[in-house]
């Protein structure tokens, strides 16, 4: 009897300390990720997934910003150093010798955010993981510098809401 109470504290506790992220609906930071990107932006929000479109803003820009799961070790294997940013820009430049990584600030979460061309457009995503849930904002605009602003926009705007403390 006192193995099994043993066992169900230790699930409760491990239970607490994998909190992920505060914030699992999308629909909930739509008017402030809007707001940050300057208000111009046509928006479609789902639980999961936030589609942002402004055609008539420099770049025509096109931003998604999902929210989902990943377990595959990743995350612990960055947060220990097993795995460095150096090490994750090696194999996007795998894909792609133009792609350029660098750490994002995000604490409780660990994060990045990588730059790359597509063709006559560039693309910037940025992800960020915490006890396995994932949020990946991924911008496109005909303009690396556009793509990479709105990402890094909304990292340091909606993200923290989301990630929480």
């Amino acid at each position: 009897m006192r193995s099994v109470a043993a066992v169900l504290i230790g699930l409760i506790t491990t239970g607490a300390l994998a909190e992920g992220f505060a914030v699992r609906d999308l629909r909930t930071v739509t008017g402030e990720a809007t707001a940050a990107l300057g208000g111009r932006f046509a928006s479609r929000a789902e639980a999961g997934r936030l589609t942002l479109a402004c055609p008539d803003c420099e770049g025509g820009p096109m931003i998604d910003v999902l929210i989902g799961r990943q377990t595959d070790g990743t995350e612990g294997r960055v947060r220990s150093g097993q795995t460095s940013l150096a090490q994750l820009e090696a194999l996007c430049q795998a894909r792609s010798p133009d792609c350029r990584l660098s750490g994002l600030s995000v604490a409780p979460a660990v994060g990045w955010i990588t730059t790359y061309p597509m063709g006559r457009t560039a693309g910037a995503t940025a992800v960020i993981l915490r006890d396995g849930d994932s949020l990946t904002i991924r911008s496109l605009a005909s303009d690396g510098a556009v793509a990479r602003r709105n990402a890094e926009t909304l990292a340091r705007t909606v993200a923290p809401r989301i990630v929480g403390r």
